[in-house]
């Protein structure tokens, strides 16, 4: 079993920035891919941006430029640094890996953008 913890959301203005960090721990032998997920109210959950082990990215076309994804192997950790908050970002934030095909999800975490 795997378990995911979730930290640094919260109440940004406009213009602000954030930093997510998602902790994964237990039966672990390697990760795949670490990602960032979020679910607006009455939205589907969207991608927001994964990174592979071996650090390749991908990102929403609404957070290019603005969001950057990274992780820590060694300590399967994944972090979402987010720059230039608008309110449409404003969502909660779901954390979730893939270890060995299985994917496990956080318990998420809300970001609000407002002024």
């Amino acid at each position: 079993q795997v378990q995911l913890v979730e930290s640094g959301g919260g109440l940004v203005q406009p213009g602000g920035s954030l930093r997510l960090s998602c902790a994964a721990s237990g039966s672990i032998f390697s990760i795949n891919v670490m990602g960032w997920y979020r679910q607006a109210p009455g939205k589907q959950r969207e991608l927001v941006a994964i990174i592979t082990s071996g650090g390749s990215t991908k990102y929403a076309d609404s957070v290019k430029g603005r969001f950057t994804i990274s992780r820590d192997n060694a300590k399967n950790t994944v972090s979402l640094q987010m720059n230039s908050l608008k309110p449409e970002d404003t969502a909660v934030y779901y954390c979730n890996v893939d270890v060995e095909g299985r994917h496990y999800w956080g318990q998420g975490t809300q970001v609000t953008v407002s002024s």
